[in-house]
Protein backbone atom coordinates (compact mmCIF):
# COMPACT_ATOMS: atom_id res chain seq x y z
CA UNK A 1 0.00 0.00 0.00
CA UNK A 2 1.31 3.84 -0.66
CA UNK A 3 0.87 6.84 1.13
CA UNK A 4 0.84 10.12 0.18
CA UNK A 5 2.16 11.93 3.17
CA UNK A 6 1.75 15.52 3.63
CA UNK A 7 2.57 18.47 6.14
CA UNK A 8 -0.40 21.54 6.36
CA UNK A 9 0.21 24.57 8.25
CA UNK A 10 -2.72 26.96 9.17
CA UNK A 11 -2.88 30.02 6.94
CA UNK A 12 -3.72 31.89 9.89
CA UNK A 13 -0.57 30.83 11.64
CA UNK A 14 1.86 29.32 9.73
CA UNK A 15 4.06 28.05 12.44
CA UNK A 16 1.04 25.58 13.49
CA UNK A 17 1.18 22.65 11.62
CA UNK A 18 -0.07 19.17 11.41
CA UNK A 19 1.10 15.88 9.12
CA UNK A 20 -1.70 14.35 7.05
CA UNK A 21 -1.73 11.24 4.73
CA UNK A 22 -3.91 9.61 2.10
CA UNK A 23 -4.08 5.66 1.59
CA UNK A 24 -3.88 4.77 -2.24
CA UNK A 25 -4.61 1.73 -3.84
CA UNK A 26 -2.41 -1.72 -3.34
CA UNK A 27 -1.34 -2.02 -6.76
CA UNK A 28 -0.02 1.83 -6.57
CA UNK A 29 3.49 1.99 -7.62
CA UNK A 30 5.53 5.13 -5.83
CA UNK A 31 6.43 6.75 -9.40
CA UNK A 32 2.13 6.61 -9.87
CA UNK A 33 1.88 8.49 -6.23
CA UNK A 34 4.22 10.83 -7.51
CA UNK A 35 2.35 11.72 -10.79
CA UNK A 36 -1.24 11.57 -8.41
CA UNK A 37 -0.32 13.45 -5.63
CA UNK A 38 -0.69 17.38 -7.31
CA UNK A 39 -4.20 16.84 -8.25
CA UNK A 40 -4.89 14.97 -5.00
CA UNK A 41 -3.33 17.62 -2.92
CA UNK A 42 -4.82 20.34 -5.10
CA UNK A 43 -7.95 18.67 -4.19
CA UNK A 44 -7.69 18.74 -0.78
CA UNK A 45 -6.72 22.00 -0.65
CA UNK A 46 -9.82 23.39 -1.99
CA UNK A 47 -11.45 21.76 0.27
CA UNK A 48 -9.73 23.38 3.49
CA UNK A 49 -9.00 26.95 2.97
CA UNK A 50 -7.59 27.69 6.12
CA UNK A 51 -4.55 25.02 5.30
CA UNK A 52 -1.98 25.42 3.29
CA UNK A 53 -0.01 22.38 2.25
CA UNK A 54 3.65 22.76 2.80
CA UNK A 55 5.73 19.47 2.23
CA UNK A 56 4.36 16.05 0.48
CA UNK A 57 6.11 12.61 0.00
CA UNK A 58 4.86 9.04 -1.42
CA UNK A 59 5.75 6.28 1.07
CA UNK A 60 4.72 2.49 1.76
CA UNK A 61 1.66 2.31 4.28
CA UNK A 62 2.23 1.70 7.56
CA UNK A 63 5.66 3.22 8.12
CA UNK A 64 5.91 5.18 11.08
CA UNK A 65 7.59 8.75 10.08
CA UNK A 66 8.00 10.41 6.39
CA UNK A 67 11.26 11.82 5.53
CA UNK A 68 10.18 15.17 4.22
Amino acid sequence: MIELVFIVCLTANSEYCEERNLLFAENMSPYTCMMQAQPQLAAWANEHPKWRVSKWSCRAGGTRKASL
